[in-house]
């Protein structure tokens, strides 16, 4: 068994740096980070979900692990942070909202339990599919997995997803019971890992209206802040047309969507310390992507690699981080699985072995990043998907037709389309990525480039030849997500 310390690790889904880590928006992630360590300078290898947590369970990145668009489930290929601390005699648990992070996603190897609060009762057939764009779609795909495994099961399912869930609250409210409940009444004395992904705020935002009201701009009630269109491929096509004052709403709303995340931070806190489990707890909150709100014409997080989707918060509390305040050393969301065991004092000596990432834990020696990378490694949605959900889908679009990569050091961002594109930016000077520096600085943009094709050769990549089916049920609920197959 470990050295005892308990190991709590929180994704913020969906949530950029520059709206987390402010009082007004957060204040108990700000705390936790005035309190531990607050890392100013966090990256993730990829700027959405799936590819995300699979650098997070695995300390690889995803060209390594292999989930992403073009093979969209983690492999058992390198083992996860939940088997690791297992095997390590911990007690785990894991809770997600997010389909992505799913049993049938591969995510649940290593968990003594695992919740997926889409679902009333738990089971391997996801009845999400029910909030659909038609009620015919939405009965035909209840048709279709009804009697895919438990019909029982699959019907309560139905019901709860169709008539219990809150359609303004995407799991957060049934994570936080699910994990008082779970730290409130666990038997023994051994150290616990619990996971939790909160999906908050993800598309669509639907906060409660509390709370957006207090970032609404004056003279903007909360039903003239819902009818603001929230259709980021219409308006990626230029379809829809946004206003500077519908992307102020949509801003604010998305504000207020972090705020209830917020709201259930200090609740998990707070269960932890009625547990008398939070002085012997390491607390880790991390973004997994960020958002695009109409920066770079775009909307939701995909089709590129700006700091709007890879630069995300990540707060660290308790043990050695405690009292630390900021720091800023460049780290990727590949460290998190190294840190963590270093955190427990979990040895997991073959595991570290295929880690790409390095710890920063305080007490660790690793050198700081020079570098580190991220990857979006093909367009999802595809142009296919997209040209069945748009009409007559503009020849611009098509230019997203590409896989990204990118090299960071803390001044300069370059990066390198599949298509031949190449970038360069100063994030230090220009954060917003708004002038492109690869012809002024050539040689600037030649060194980043061959620091990512050593890094590039420098492991194997994962064989994903091999494709994934994702049915009905799953998909239905992905495209309700924004994520179209």
């Amino acid at each position: 068994m470990g050295g005892g310390t308990n190991v709590v690790l929180v994704v913020a889904d969906t949530t950029r740096y520059d709206d987390a880590l402010t009082a007004e928006v957060a204040p108990n992630i700000t705390e936790l980070g005035n309190e531990g360590t607050t890392f100013t300078q966090a990256i993730s290898p990829a700027p959405w979900t799936l590819p995300s947590h699979g650098s997070l369970f695995t300390g690889t990145y995803p060209s390594k692990h292999g989930a992403h668009a073009g093979h969209e489930r983690l492999e058992d290929r390198y083992p996860t942070l939940p088997e690791l601390f297992r095997s390590a005699g911990y007690d785990t648990a894991g809770v997600s909202g997010n389909t992505w992070v799913s049993q049938e996603g591969g995510f649940a190897r290593g968990f003594d339990e695992f919740h997926q609060t889409w679902q009333f009762v738990q089971s391997e057939t996801a009845m999400g599919e029910l909030v659909e764009v038609t009620e015919e779609s939405r009965v035909r795909a209840v048709g279709r997995k009804l009697f895919d495994g438990n019909p029982l099961t699959n019907a309560a399912n139905a019901v709860y997803r169709t008539l219990v869930r809150e359609r303004g609250d995407e799991g957060a409210e049934r994570a936080t019971d699910w994990i008082e409940n779970w730290v409130g009444e666990r038997d023994g004395d051994d150290p616990f890992f619990l996971f939790a992904n909160y999906l908050e705020p993800h598309l669509e935002y639907r906060p409660p209206k509390r709370l957006a009201e207090r970032f609404l701009p004056d003279g903007v009630s909360y039903a003239e802040a819902m009818d603001v269109p929230q259709e980021p491929w219409e308006y990626l096509a230029g379809t829809l047309e946004l206003s500077d004052r519908d992307l102020t709403v949509l801003r604010a709303l998305y504000r207020a969507e972090i705020a209830y995340l917020d709201e259930h931070v200090g609740r998990v806190r707070d269960a932890l310390k009625a547990a008398g489990e939070w002085d012997d707890t390491v607390f880790v909150l991390v973004g997994d992507h960020g958002e695009n709100l109409g920066e770079h014409g775009l909307m939701d997080h995909q089709y590129c690699l700006y700091d709007t989707l890879l630069h995300v918060p990540l707060v660290a509390s308790g043990g050695a981080f405690d009292g630390r305040g900021e720091d800023d050393r460049l780290v990727s969301l590949a460290d998190v699985a190294p840190t963590l065991l270093d955190a427990a004092d979990v040895p997991a000596t073959t595991a570290r072995r295929e880690f790409q990432g390095q710890s920063f834990h305080p007490d660790a020696d690793a050198e700081r990043h020079e570098y580190v990378f991220a990857e979006y490694v093909q367009p999802q949605p595809s142009m296919e998907a997209l040209e069945e959900h748009v009409d007559d889908l503009p020849a611009h679009v098509y230019e997203y037709d590409r896989s990204l990569r990118a090299v960071r050091s803390s001044e300069f961002k370059f990066v390198r389309g599949s298509d031949g594109s190449r970038q360069l930016y100063d994030v230090v000077d220009d954060p917003g990525e708004t002038n492109d520096l690869v012809r002024q600085r050539p040689e600037r943009a030649d060194s980043m480039e061959t620091v990512l094709d050593d890094w590039l050769r420098s492991f194997e990549s994962a064989d994903t030849d091999a494709d994934v089916a994702i049915e009905g049920d799953r998909k239905a609920q992905l495209e309700q997500l924004g994520y179209l197959q």
